[in-house]
């Protein structure tokens, strides 16, 4: 991209902060008043964006004090955000010419043109103590405008948060797209031999950060899904009292609850889009077929029936349609039905195995795993079965988890163990982009498998 090229001007609607109000629990958001030009929003094509990535300048957010730390770390965790998306690209420190403080009260455009950047944060961190207002600018560099202004007022322990807002922020204004920074990923902790794992559930930020074990490990836990509000987590436990059976976590408080009363063993949880139901799979004698269970009144409809496993159900986001792996073709394939079970149609013809499909929040896509010839890979499709794409490909990878813009995914990753006892072994989360490029590990404590992405929290 040009650097003399403006942002294309769109009349987008002010986002955070187009009035005062909660953003989140907490913290509250106010407009500021425009600081000379102001434009109504930008938009950059973020095909163009991912070969030539946005150079945005994101000096540290000014202050005094404990304001000036918070405010430098606000602007690290910015930084990381865009850069980690793949479509920006932070302009090095280094060449900055004006000083944050001088930033923060006018920014000198020329200064930020003549070292390439195109897009420029400015702010201020104000410590009321234990309370924060951070004063956010977001400005296109080349007519000298003003893209947007928020104060954010919050507790000083969600600096953290209010960084992944402002990274939401940008991300939409640029780019005309929902962010996905303001997100938590839950995700099964492995810890201990190869074949003696104890396997918990833990979440985290997005990025890795703010990171905490929900289960205690006695009981092993699997797939884990976020409800639509984010505050409860339907997955699978092995219990001490009978065969595995899906449960209900609440992220709040802690409290566990069995889901359904089937006779063997339930699996593979998904929520409905409206967060009314849950999807999953029941076996009975050698079969698996998929259930519906209203959680208000917790009957259950039983969709598909017949020889064979099905399994890993998940709603189209209008929920009107179930994507699904099944065997009963003889080989373990995708199919599509509609929500009441009529109309099943197989939609994966490649070679080899699919499972654990995934319906992006866009409708657009099918996030499957496919595995065969001693290899497996993370792969994306229409609903209708055309246009499949490989996205990664290697020895062991599973369990696709879409961003809440469908722009991101994050799986699994599994390294071959190098002696007999399991030593060398290792699981562990990465992020893709949907269109198959800008992969990249994510932190965790331990080794990690089956990811979900949380829905935006605000």
């Amino acid at each position: 991209m040009n650097p003399a090229t403006p942002f294309a001007l769109t009349r987008r609607r002010v986002l955070i902060g187009a009035g005062a109000g909660l953003v989140a629990p907490g913290i509250a958001a106010t407009p500021l008043p425009a600081a000379g030009q102001a434009a109504q929003g930008a938009v950059i094509d973020i095909t163009r964006a991912r070969t030539d990535p946005v150079p945005i300048a994101i000096p540290d957010l000014a202050g005094t004090g404990e304001g000036a730390r918070i405010g430098r770390d606000i602007a690290r965790v910015i930084q990381a955000n865009l850069r980690n998306s793949g479509l920006f690209r932070p302009v090095d420190r280094q060449a900055f010419i004006q000083t944050p403080e001088s930033a923060a009260q006018t920014p000198r455009f020329q200064d930020w043109r003549v070292i390439g950047a195109q897009a420029l944060v400015t702010g201020r961190v104000l410590d009321q103590g234990g309370q924060l207002r951070v004063e956010f600018r977001l400005w296109d560099v080349l007519p000298e405008a003003q893209l947007q202004g928020t104060a954010f007022t919050a507790p000083a322990a969600s600096w953290r948060r209010i960084a992944h807002l402002i990274s939401d922020v940008i991300f939409e204004r640029l780019l005309g797209e929902k962010g996905y920074f303001d997100t938590r990923v839950v995700y099964v902790s492995e810890t201990g031999p190869r074949d003696r794992r104890t396997r918990r559930l833990a979440i985290m930020d997005q990025d890795g950060e703010n990171h905490r074990f929900l289960t205690d490990g006695r009981f092993a836990a699997l797939s884990p899904r976020f409800h639509p509000s984010a505050d409860r987590i339907a997955f699978m436990s092995y219990t001490d009292r009978g065969p595995p059976r899906v449960v209900l976590f609440d992220i709040g408080t802690g409290a566990q609850q069995v889901l359904g009363n089937f006779p063997g063993m339930t699996l593979s949880p998904r929520f409905s889009p409206d967060g009314r139901s849950v999807v999953l799979s029941a076996t009975r004698g050698g079969d698996a077929n998929i259930f519906v269970v209203d959680l208000a009144t917790r009957r259950e409809r039983q969709l598909t029936s017949g020889g064979g496993l099905d399994v890993s159900p998940c709603f189209s986001p209008d929920g009107t349609q179930i994507v699904f792996n099944s065997d009963r073709g003889g080989d373990q394939q995708l199919y599509v039905m509609d929500a009441n079970g009529g109309n099943v149609r197989r939609i994966s013809f490649g070679r080899g195995r699919y499972a654990t499909p995934v319906w992006s929040p866009r409708g657009d896509l099918i996030a499957f795993t496919r595995f065969g010839g001693g290899s497996f890979a993370i792969g994306v499709m229409r609903p209708d079965g055309s246009g499949e794409r490989i996205l990664s490909e290697g020895w062991a990878m599973e369990g696709p988890t879409f961003a809440p813009n469908g722009r991101a995914l994050m799986f699994y990753r599994e390294t071959r163990a190098t002696d007999a006892r399991g030593g060398g072994y290792s699981a562990r989360i990465v992020a893709i982009n949907s269109d198959g490029f800008n992969e990249r590990p994510i932190p965790t404590p331990t080794d990690a498998t089956d990811p979900a992405w949380s829905p935006l929290l605000s």
